[in-house]
């Protein structure tokens, strides 16, 4: 059904949404003066100083808990075909690594359901956080920033984000009018490691004076990626040349490449939105159609065959964003997303058949109530909900046929008295999940339901007129998922047998912070925030929900390509091209170097 519902919606991509009026952009205390609109495009996209993702945009030293940015220039040197790869440089970031082309971010130690992604606020709806070989259907050649928080802000979205959140901004539902007839933007990459080729475009039109229509597409192919040596460890070498087999012995000499690391993705999307002075209303839909191999874990027993298996993602979503300027009732601005995707993915064998297909269906939508600012004090109120129904078929089903529920009530305060700066958030949620009985795994009916409060608390102190010391104290509690609660089966994809208990509770988490950070003064170069202390401590350890029942060899985390603008290596060395309708800053390439002043203005890295 909501297949058939999101593929007619495409059809009638061209269609206008209906909406009232257009907010302007304010700009708060701490907000520099020239700071660009935070709705705005992505040639005016506010800098690395400006964080939008919460209340109202903000300066990164006003965000209590920590803050990194990708957008622009930046964004363009740092991309890479997954959005965890894409992030992996990034303080307290790191990714996981099932090849080249499956790669979640890992958020000071947190991944899957305990560091989130959202597109626009709204979650990735797939089933990457199942297991590390499923990608994130996520593509970062659309992107305009990223942004990932951590502390009260990372409450708005999910109490489970112990991590933090990762939030993908793009402007596939345009957020302004264009200031020319015909706005387009589009980028080019080019990777020797694997001979990745990538190209995406995308194109704003306005029509009728408030009416924008936007259209966007991208595409990525990439070889098997290359080992720069032996794809086996020394003692796994050592081991096949003493195999009496003679097939097992020529993987002593493998070396050169990873085989089945090749990939082909494309995504395409389409949108439209009515945009006036108080007001906007618009939608996108978009169409992503992934297939990619993971590395194959050779076996050096004869009497065990090794599998190459691929993966095909499919995933069509519906996206809708509206907001109101009402400036009555103490209420500043209505906020509404909403989101429905249709995903799946087939896991293909080395002889072309389907060995298993993962199916998901979900819906995500939340209201946001942004409160006038009153003096020092404002804050945004609101609530969430998602569904989503997962549906595993065939010979290695490890999960029966599930449907989770979630509601969720959140608020975040923040309070300005100039040096003192402070920061509150609080979200109840309720969870319920339900597991069809099925023959195949050995399960009855199961139905759980769990209620979660989170509360987080932070605040700063400015020293001196360029530093700033903070603390923040919170206290998350997570629900488990249907993975954690039914699984019991076998994974081809990461071979585990993966084992849930459908009598875990709640998952709960403290965490204390403290952090300084130093801001230079105009035209000299700004240094990074130090972390003077951080610890995460959880009261209940988080589930081990698999067994391993096979160990995977080397060759399945290959280092990626390191960026041109970097440094160059034996793997091979990256470049990229961009292409603007618009005017933008000189890219590395052109970077002046007479003075460490020019250096960082082309960085954006001045105060």
């Amino acid at each position: 059904m909501l297949r058939s519902l999101l593929l007619a919606t495409a059809t009638f991509i061209a269609l206008p949404a209906h909406a009232e009026e257009k907010p302007s952009s304010p700009v708060t205390s701490d907000t520099p003066a020239d700071a660009p609109d935070p709705d705005a495009q992505d040639h005016d996209q506010p800098n690395q100083e400006i964080v939008v993702t919460g209340t109202r945009a903000r300066a990164t030293a006003d965000v209590l808990g920590g803050t990194a940015i990708l957008a622009a220039e930046e964004l363009t040197r740092e991309m890479r075909p997954t959005i965890g790869e894409t992030l992996a440089k990034q303080p307290g970031v790191s990714a996981t690594s099932f090849g080249p082309n499956a790669s979640r971010p890992v958020l000071r130690g947190f991944t899957g359901d305990r560091a989130r992604l959202l597109i626009d606020g709204i979650g990735s709806i797939d089933v990457s956080n199942t297991s590390a070989d499923h990608a994130a259907i996520i593509n970062p050649l659309t992107a305009d920033r990223i942004e990932v928080l951590r502390g009260p802000s990372a409450l708005l979205f999910s109490p489970s984000s112990i991590g933090g959140v990762v939030n993908v901004i793009d402007s596939r539902i345009p957020r302004r009018m264009p200031e020319s007839p015909l706005h387009a933007d589009g980028i080019a990459t080019y990777g020797s490691a694997s001979d990745e080729r990538s190209a995406s475009g995308a194109v704003d039109v306005p029509v009728a004076g408030k009416l924008v229509i936007h259209a966007d597409g991208s595409y990525t192919k990439t070889g098997d990626m290359r080992s720069g040596g032996y794809v086996l460890t020394p003692e796994l070498r050592a081991q096949a040349a003493a195999s009496a087999d003679p097939a097992i012995q020529e993987l002593a000499g493998l070396k050169g490449e990873v085989p089945n690391t090749a990939a082909r993705t494309w995504d395409i999307a389409g949108g439209a939105a009515i945009i006036d002075d108080r007001g906007s209303l618009g939608f996108s839909v978009s169409r992503y159609d992934s297939l990619y191999g993971v590395p194959i874990r050779y076996s050096l027993d004869p009497a065990i065959d090794a599998e190459a298996v691929r993966l095909h993602a499919k995933q069509t979503r519906l996206d809708v964003r509206g907001d109101i300027l009402t400036e009555t009732a103490g209420i500043h601005q209505i906020r509404m997303r909403l989101a429905a995707a249709d995903y799946q993915h087939s896991e293909i064998e080395d002889t072309g058949e389907v060995g298993t297909t993962f199916y998901s269906q979900g819906f995500e939508g939340r209201l946001e109530l942004v409160q006038e600012t009153h003096g020092e004090w404002e804050g945004v109120t609101g609530g969430q909900f998602s569904t989503r129904n997962t549906r595993i078929v065939g010979e290695e089903k490890f999960l029966p046929r599930t449907e989770s529920n979630q509601f969720g009530l959140f608020t975040l305060q923040s309070l300005d008295f100039g040096a003192l700066k402070a920061e509150a958030a609080l979200r109840y949620e309720h969870n319920s999940l339900r597991a069809q009985a099925d023959a195949d795994i050995g399960n009855p009916l199961l139905d759980r339901g769990f209620d979660s409060l989170s509360a987080s608390l932070g605040a700063s102190y400015a020293l001196a007129d360029h530093l700033r010391l903070g603390i923040n104290v919170s206290r998350s509690e997570r629900a488990p998922t249907q993975e954690e609660l039914f699984a019991n089966g076998p994974h081809a994809g990461t071979q585990a047998f993966e084992i849930g208990n459908p009598d875990f509770t709640t998952e709960k988490a403290w965490e204390s912070k403290a952090r300084s950070r130093a801001r230079a003064t105009a035209g000299a170069c700004r240094p990074p925030p130090i972390t003077a202390a951080s610890a995460t401590i959880s009261t209940t350890p988080p589930p081990a929900r698999s067994r391993t029942i096979c160990r995977c060899s080397s060759t399945t985390r290959p280092t990626p390509a390191i960026t041109a603008s970097r440094s160059r290596d034996r793997r091979g060395w990256r470049s990229s091209a961009i292409s603007r309708s618009m005017p933008m800053r000189s890219p590395i390439t052109s970077m002046p170097t007479s003075s460490i002043r020019g250096r960082c203005r082309a960085f954006r890295r001045c105060a």
